[in-house]
């Protein structure tokens, strides 16, 4: 369980040692590492590694606006100290659009990309459900986002409750909780779940989410899987969104795994490994 220095900071991972193109893990808000526990034994033989994103899990928390430029230029970092090079890169959540960012920037250096319930272009209200769109919201407005994190920290409890189809048992949810033990330390929280973009907002974000899109349109050497799920209570991508993919990404595979919540990863996880496994090995990217 290696903790690496990165700019100013840490950043913690879980790394699974073996040959051939590495496979890196990349969770989404409010995760950690640990979301992938049960997905990195079915991706069979090879090394793996998933780093917690900055301010998160066991990554140092630093006193930054944790912007998505944060995350990336301390991801780029930790991806350079380790000296990855054609990589498959796995994404969830904010994750995914981490991975697309990272690749786009990077592009010898990635072999392929697996993503799923992801941000993967600018929204509009019409295309989240109205659930999503109130939630999105009331996490912006002035104080109604810092009673998420307030008292029993509800943002990280209604992710692994409400955010899957069958909630986490108590010691689970624990390990999601224990990074933030006060409302400072939840901070990285509440400004990733502000910056869901939707409606042209946060404005800074668009233009880099539109310069992955361009890329993952026109980047045929890079296999590409999309993960869908039916039933999903939050963020999901649905079936108009999967087509788009299907129009817009070059070589695209699309997979459905069946029913789960927007936290795939905590209830279909053997779906998941067994999906990315064969795509590996049905694109030669061991």
């Amino acid at each position: 369980m290696p903790t690496i220095d990165v700019l100013d900071s840490t950043l913690h991972y879980e790394e699974t040692p073996g040959a051939g193109t590495p496979v890196v893990l990349l969770h989404g808000n409010p995760g950690s590492s640990y979301v992938w526990r049960e997905i990195t034994p079915g991706l069979g033989a090879g090394r793996t590694l998933a780093p917690d994103l900055i301010g998160m899990g066991r990554s140092g928390k630093p006193d930054i606006p944790y912007s998505f430029a944060d995350h990336a230029r301390y991801l780029d970092a930790w991806f350079d100290a380790l000296d990855l090079d054609r990589v498959v890169l796995v994404g969830h959540d904010w994750g995914g659009a981490l991975a697309f960012d990272w690749a786009s920037r990077h592009p010898e250096r990635v072999a392929g990309i697996a993503f799923f319930e992801t941000i993967i272009k600018p929204l509009t209200s019409d295309d989240i459900s109205p659930q999503a769109l109130e939630r999105t919201r009331m996490l912006r407005t002035p104080g109604r986002g810092e009673e998420m994190i307030s008292g029993d920290n509800p943002l990280v409890r209604a992710a692994y409750t409400g955010g899957v189809r069958t909630p986490l048992p108590a010691a689970e949810l624990a390990v999601y909780l224990a990074p933030y033990p006060t409302v400072e330390s939840r901070r990285p929280l509440l400004a990733w779940a502000r910056q869901m973009p939707v409606d042209g907002e946060p404005a800074e974000l668009i233009p880099r989410i539109e310069a992955y899109d361009r890329w993952l349109a026109a980047s045929p050497q890079v296999p590409k899987l999309l993960l869908t799920f039916t039933g999903s209570p939050t963020l999901s991508i649905t079936p108009p969104v999967a087509a788009w993919c299907a129009d817009n990404i070059a070589a695209l595979t699309t997979v459905p795994c069946g029913p789960a919540g927007h936290h795939a990863a905590e209830d279909s996880p053997a779906e998941i490994a067994k999906a990315i496994a064969e795509w590996v090995d049905a694109h030669g990217l061991r």
